[in-house]
């Protein structure tokens, strides 16, 4: 195990709001000795005593329920450098001290090339590690300029291009309950699902990152990645095991059946938008264009949805609906699995179309199953919605993430094939996008987002998708 972990960026909002209270986490739970060091490294003029108390500060915010002896030895084990991480001598100072080291990435992506250079030229430490968060390049021959750079610096092995959705135990789950249910696994195919929806709307707006959204926007930002790898759970064959080579080739198979699309289907099956102003809750939110740091120039979405289709045996004639908003009416996080009606009903069935749907909600943690059966009137069928709530995870995302790093596990990181082949998915909506094939829409903040414009592959997802904007409008 890697006792040592340099964090450039290491005063920015990932490394407050998620690296720290996942080593405390790490810590409260014994994975974490005395012999753990930390080294922040950042452009600010700080001493290592003024970071300590940074440090302090916020895991006082962010880390949550862990004892004061906890975030103190976070905090005692930390020292300060200020690097520039693109100076070799600089990322040398920071890399100093005994033994491999764990390098972590709290970067704008678009450093990473000059950042892994800057790593090569400071002669990083046998046996040492590197973590990338996404997105992993900036379109397909980003990515695979940037995987070569990272090849000449340490092995695939020690690579960790981290997302941190594949350490969520809500979307383990998702593998999880297909694998390990003998009534799930029989059905899990086109012949019997119609469509799944993998979703992650959210209430949260711009929230001050206009530095970083406004360069990569809803699909590059959400759909790119952290929705194509639940693509990838839902839709892989059964893995040998869950070792890294087993789980990785089978995400990789989906990826790569992923049926490419023309600029056709994109006008048809994809849909993009930004808010204008609204209200959520009492929150006044402004339109997105007129949101600080913000250029609209650059006409960058807030939502994304695409359509996909999978040239594999399983899922011919299912269609995979990826979506992702910002400042919407109601938070919708989930895989929503909708299964094909019956082809015969015994009795008479009056009203609106039942949706037979099996939801993972990802936040909060919750399984729901939407059926059909007899209600208070016989002969009519009533919706049932039977739901389980999952126990807590042992550790946050973030400090399973991190504990995969400092043991060496690469199974929940994206290998460098996969990182290409998710840009191989996007890079035709992006092209069509930019062409301004697909109009840019807009909805009020506060809404459901944009109004559906194409046809859905069931009847029971488009009345379950009617619902849920009536009740978030």
């Amino acid at each position: 195990m890697i006792n040592r972990l340099a964090v450039f960026g290491a005063t920015g909002d990932l490394t407050a709001r998620y690296l720290l209270p996942a080593l405390a986490a790490l810590r409260e739970a014994g994975h974490l000795g005395d012999r753990f060091e930390l080294t922040g490294a950042s452009r600010e003029e700080w001493s290592s005593e003024q970071y300590r108390e940074w440090i302090a500060d916020r895991l006082d915010r962010h880390g949550g329920p862990y004892p004061a002896d906890v975030k103190d030895a976070i905090a005692a084990r930390a020292r300060y450098v200020r690097a520039d991480a693109t100076r070799s001598a600089d990322v040398s100072a920071a890399l100093a001290g005994d033994g491999p080291v764990a390098v972590y990435l709290a970067l704008p992506p678009g450093l990473f090339p000059r950042v892994v250079t800057a790593l090569h030229e400071a002669a990083l430490p046998e046996g040492s590690r590197i973590v990338l968060e996404k997105p992993f390049g900036e379109d397909l021959a980003g990515a695979q300029e940037l995987n070569r750079l990272l090849a000449d610096l340490v092995p695939e092995q020690a690579v960790f291009r981290v997302d941190h959705f594949l350490a969520m135990t809500t979307v383990q789950n998702v593998l999880g309950s297909r694998l390990a249910n003998r009534v799930l696994e029989p059905i899990w195919n086109s012949t019997h699902i119609a469509e799944v929806e993998i979703v992650w709307d959210e209430t949260l707006a711009l929230e001050g990152r206009a530095g970083y959204y406004d360069h990569v926007g809803a699909l590059k930002d959400m759909i790119q990645n952290h929705l194509l790898q639940l693509l990838c759970l839902v839709a892989m064959e059964p893995p040998i095991t869950l070792g890294e080579r087993d789980l990785r080739d089978r995400k990789v198979d989906v990826l790569r059946s992923v049926r490419p699309l023309t600029e056709h289907d994109v006008v048809h099956r994809t849909r993009r938008a930004r808010y204008l102003p609204g209200t959520i809750g009492d929150r006044a939110i402004p339109a997105y264009v007129d949101e600080d740091g913000v250029s609209p120039q650059r006409r960058t979405e807030t939502f994304a949805e695409v359509e996909l289709e999978l040239d594999s045996r399983r899922w011919a004639g299912t269609t995979f609906r990826l979506r992702s908003g910002k400042a919407l009416g109601a938070d919708r996080k989930e895989v929503a699995v909708h299964f094909r009606a019956v082809p015969h009903l015994p009795f008479g069935h009056r009203g609106e179309a039942l949706p037979k749907v099996l939801r993972f909600n990802l936040d909060p943690e919750v399984l729901t199953r939407d059926l059909a059966g007899i209600g208070s009137q016989a002969h009519e069928l009533a919706a049932l919605s039977p739901a389980a709530r999952t126990e807590p995870p042992g550790l946050p995302a973030y400090g399973r993430l991190l504990l995969d790093v400092l043991t060496g596990d690469p199974a929940l990181s994206i290998r460098s094939d996969e990182a290409e082949e998710a840009w191989r998915v996007v890079e035709p909506v992006l092209s069509a996008w930019e062409k301004d094939l697909v109009p840019l829409a807009e909805y009020p903040a506060g809404s459901a987002g944009p109004l559906p414009t194409q046809p859905y592959a069931d009847e029971s997802v488009k009345a379950s998708l009617g619902r849920a904007t009536r009740s978030s409008g």
